[in-house]
Order: C-alpha cells, then sequence, then structure tokens
C-alpha cells in the first residue's frame, strides 16, 4: 500500500509526463489529518523526493523539510475552506493558463459549460483577480469567496484544482486543461453551450458545483 507521500511523487511524475508542468512550474499537496504535505520551492514535479517534501500546519506554518513552495498559502486557503479537501493541484498548464489572461466568461466561471466532463470532475471555476505569486491576500480572498467551487483560474497565472483525494486533484487539473485547449480552439466562433437542465442533471448526480 503506498503512502501519500509516494502518492505525490507519482502524481508530480504524471503530470509531468502530459506536458502541464514546464521547467519546475507548479506544485502539489496533500493532507494527512491537521497536517500538509507540499512540494518544496524551485522542485521539478518529475523528480520528486518522497523523504524531500514540505510539511506544513493548516495555517501554513512550516514544520519539517525543505522551504515550501511560494504558493503554499493558496493551498491551505483550500483545505480551511472546504474540510473534505484532500489534495490540491497548481500548474501552469499552457491552455489554461493562457485563458487566465482573457475575461472571464461570467461572474461564477472564467470557462463556459463547454463539455460534460468538465462539469462533472471540474465545475464552475472562477477567474481570480491578478496578484503577485505567493501573495497571501489572494489567498485570503479565496478562502473567504461564498460560492462554492473546486477550481479557480488565477488571472495572468495559471490553474489550481483541489479533490477529495490527490487522484481527483489531478484528473480536475488535467480535464480543466482539455477543455481549455478546446475553448482556444473554437475561439470566439459559434458552439454550443450545455443547458441549465443538462448542468442541473450532471452536478445532481455527479455532485460538482454550477450556480445555475
Amino acid at each position: 500500500m503506498s503512502t501519500p507521500r509516494q502518492d505525490l511523487v507519482r502524481a508530480g511524475a504524471r503530470l509531468r509526463g502530459l506536458g502541464l508542468s514546464p521547467g519546475a512550474s507548479g506544485n502539489l499537496s496533500v493532507r494527512v489529518a491537521d497536517r500538509v504535505l507540499i512540494t518544496p520551492t524551485g522542485s521539478d514535479l518529475g523528480d520528486l523526493d518522497p523523504d524531500g517534501l514540505t510539511v506544513l500546519d493548516l495555517e501554513g506554518g512550516h514544520l519539517a523539510g525543505p522551504r515550501p513552495s511560494k504558493e503554499f498559502p493558496l493551498h491551505t486557503a483550500f483545505y480551511r475552506r472546504a474540510r473534505d479537501t484532500a489534495a490540491v493541484v497548481h500548474l501552469h498548464s499552457r491552455s489554461a493558463t493562457a485563458v487566465s489572461c482573457r475575461p472571464a466568461w461570467s461572474q461564477g466561471s472564467a470557462v463556459p459549460p463547454l463539455t460534460p466532463y468538465f462539469v462533472m470532475r471540474v465545475g464552475q471555476t472562477p477567474l481570480i483577480p491578478y496578484a503577485a505569486p505567493g501573495d497571501p491576500g489572494q489567498a485570503a480572498a479565496i478562502e473567504a469567496m461564498p460560492a462554492a467551487f473546486r477550481a479557480v483560474l488565477l488571472a495572468n497565472h495559471g490553474p489550481v484544482t483541489s479533490g477529495g483525494d490527490l487522484a481527483a486533484a489531478v484528473d480536475a487539473a488535467i480535464e480543466l486543461e482539455e477543455v481549455c485547449t478546446l475553448l482556444l480552439m473554437l475561439s470566439d466562433g459559434e458552439r454550443r453551450l450545455l443547458t441549465a437542465p443538462e448542468i442541473a442533471e450532471l452536478t445532481g448526480r455527479y455532485g460538482s458545483d454550477w450556480d445555475l
């Protein structure tokens, strides 16, 4: 049976192998009880060491290991706002980052309901106003948002996804990148979006979030 440390290493290698984490970008974390395992600053997600991860408390206090990614406030904000969140993935994947540089589709979601899998696996994805990487104010704003969501796009920066386990957070990151790729391919041309009844059926069946 694998450990959370091993799972985090495997997830990093998978995302790196898919080309979603260029260079030393991106960071991953998992919550274990009241502790957070997170990738250290400057990590290559394809070359993580299970014994070289950082340990934080839920307030972001550094308990053990190397210096954490400067993006750690994003992770702890997601954990504090939803107690069932067990993993967070932040990437600089190309398509999602490109969409983060565009105006939001709506107040509730940067990305429209283009595919059922986006609605099922990710759900509404607010666009968070720009702040410098690691800005704790941005994380505080995310934590305080009243709407339910599992993912956000950070303006001019990239995606953050979360899940009830690491596999769900990783799958959400991959699905968000895919729907953003489709959105860019369609550009401003004519497109069909899912209707309100179609969205309601999906969110009711899969427990995802979309304010209709």
